[in-house]
Formats: structure tokens, C-alpha cells, sequence
């Protein structure tokens, strides 16, 4: 199948609306082992904060961040976390993602060093589930995120694909 010279203009272009930037804590690493030729990490979520224009609150305590180190330096994220608004709603959030970049930069990120976030590749792929019905528009989107690791946990800046 060939694709047309000229796509439909709603196809040409991918357009984001902010939702809300994000901090997350991470005051625990535990370090079990993992597949062969990988490391594993888990990081333990203790909280953390989200602002946006329509939502915004608190990341709870006991959420987790599973990490798979290949062999080539990226580190692949898994997470889980409770986010809670303002106004008492509860929504489950769950990303995926990757981190990589030169190996001195991913050396001194690992050193908990504040390093510039250009230098390097951060990206989640949020997806979310709520029961609250101010929310529910939530569970039919489709997100990304653009992150920074700082040495507490990461700051992630997440938008709407429109």
C-alpha cells in the first residue's frame, strides 16, 4: 500500500497540550539482580507532587520504579505510582520509558550529579485510570512525558497528545 503524496492535514502534525510537570522521590534503590546481560534496580517512591491547569496534587508514598540497565547503557523504567489530587481524587498512573546518553553523562547522573538535561535522552509513556468522573477524561488519552534526573528522583513535564 502506497502512502499518498499528500496526507490529510491531520496527519501531518502531532499536537501537545501541557499536563502537568511532576516530581517524584526516590530515597531507595534496592538492587536484586536481573535478566542476563541486564541489572536491575528498584526504586522505592515516597511521595512527590504534580501542577498542571486541570489537575494537580500529591504522588503517595508506596508507589515503585523497576529499572532494567542494559548492556549498552540505557536504562529502561517501569513505574507505578497514586497520584492524588487536590480535591481528594484518586488516579493510578503508570509509565514507561527510557534514559540514555554519553557514558560520562549516565556515570554522573548515576553519581547524583546535576547535569544538564540537553545532554541527554529522558522519555516516559504515562498511562493513566481513574474512577472519578471530574477525571475520567484521563483514562482515553494518550501521554508523553520529557524528564530530568535530579539526584532526590526525577522531574517529568507530561503532556496530552492532542
Amino acid at each position: 500500500m502506497a502512502i499518498p503524496d499528500e496526507l490529510p492535514a491531520a496527519l501531518r502534525d502531532v499536537g501537545l497540550r501541557p499536563l502537568f510537570a511532576m516530581t517524584v522521590t526516590v530515597p531507595t534503590v534496592h538492587a536484586p539482580g536481573g535478566p542476563a546481560g541486564a541489572e536491575r534496580r528498584i526504586g522505592d517512591i515516597s511521595g512527590g507532587g504534580f501542577r498542571g491547569e486541570r489537575l494537580s496534587g500529591a504522588v503517595l508514598p508506596g508507589g515503585t520504579d523497576w529499572q532494567t540497565l542494559r548492556s549498552d547503557g540505557a536504562v529502561l523504567l517501569d513505574a507505578r505510582v497514586v497520584l492524588r489530587t487536590d480535591d481528594g481524587a484518586s488516579i493510578a498512573m503508570s509509565y514507561t520509558g527510557i534514559r540514555h546518553g554519553p557514558a560520562e553523562v549516565m556515570a554522573r547522573l548515576g553519581r547524583g550529579e546535576d547535569i544538564d538535561p540537553t545532554t541527554y535522552y529522558f522519555r516516559i509513556a504515562p498511562v493513566f485510570a481513574t474512577s472519578a468522573s471530574r477525571y475520567e477524561w484521563l483514562n482515553r488519552i494518550v501521554a508523553i512525558g520529557v524528564g530530568h534526573r535530579l539526584a532526590h528522583g526525577p522531574i517529568y513535564n507530561i503532556f496530552e497528545i492532542l
